[in-house]
């Protein structure tokens, strides 16, 4: 039920090998920015820049990016590495790529719309004004605008001696599972659809062709797949005097 393969068909993934050997989907988190570095160093020549890059966006360290052919970088985009961005991908204007990325094939980061420490598998789309921190975003995923997949929980405080954060730990079905991660945000199913103005909380578990509704904000802790989330509330409407 929390292995990769419950989230993600990762039959023809380029990168499907983050997901080696995890037995827990939020494993290859923890893996995202060795085999980004793993994988520029395997490509041959000098250059790893295959797609185009418009003047004025910036790329802070061209031997720690890869951008696949077909791939637009738009005026005003940042990209630090490592990165690996895929083919026929947008990245448009206001984007801000921090590295640690892997991004597949025909995806979308659009403006405004910041990743850290993250996957989004081919055609997962984050168009307008997301965070994706320390998340997955399955195949098809959609975030719509204002999508935030907070990833520190704001109890979160750094130990005095070790300087680190408290681990997230999950509870599915009674069991709790201690995920390793200081910073973990959210797993989102291929298929998935997110509403505008969400906010996940720190340790979600979205399955596959799950909805979430406007607005919702998302309790740590795991959705199946196949579901309608949404809030119900009661509006009042009044005379205008």
């Amino acid at each position: 039920m929390l292995r990769p393969e419950d989230f993600f068909d990762l039959g023809d993934f380029e990168f499907k090998g983050l997901f080696d050997g995890c037995e827990f989907v939020w494993e290859s988190l923890s893996k995202v920015g060795r085999f980004a570095l793993e994988y520029i160093m395997s490509v041959d020549g000098d250059n790893t820049v295959f797609g185009q890059v418009m003047s004025g966006a910036y790329i802070d360290d061209r031997n720690a990016v890869v951008i696949g052919e077909g791939t637009v970088v738009e005026t005003g985009a940042f990209i630090q590495g490592p990165a690996i961005i895929g083919k026929n991908c947008q990245i448009r204007h206001g984007a801000y790529i921090r590295g640690d990325v892997v991004i597949g094939n025909n995806c979308i980061v659009g403006h405004t719309s910041e990743l850290k420490n993250c996957i989004m598998l081919d055609t997962a789309q984050c168009p307008h004004f997301a965070y994706v921190g320390d998340s997955i975003l399955g195949r098809g995923v959609n975030l719509g605008a204002g999508t935030k997949l907070s990833n520190v929980p704001v109890v979160s405080v750094r130990d005095q001696k070790t300087g680190k954060r408290p681990t997230v730990k999950i509870e599915v079905d009674g069991k709790v599972y201690n995920t390793g991660l200081q910073k973990f945000g959210a797993i989102v199913g291929d298929g998935s659809q997110i509403g505008c103005n969400v906010v996940t909380n720190p340790g979600c578990l979205i399955g596959k062709n799950t909805l979430v509704y406007p607005s919702v904000s998302l309790k740590k802790g795991y959705y199946p797949d196949s579901k309608i989330i949404k809030l119900q509330q009661d509006l009042v409407m009044v005379d205008r005097t």
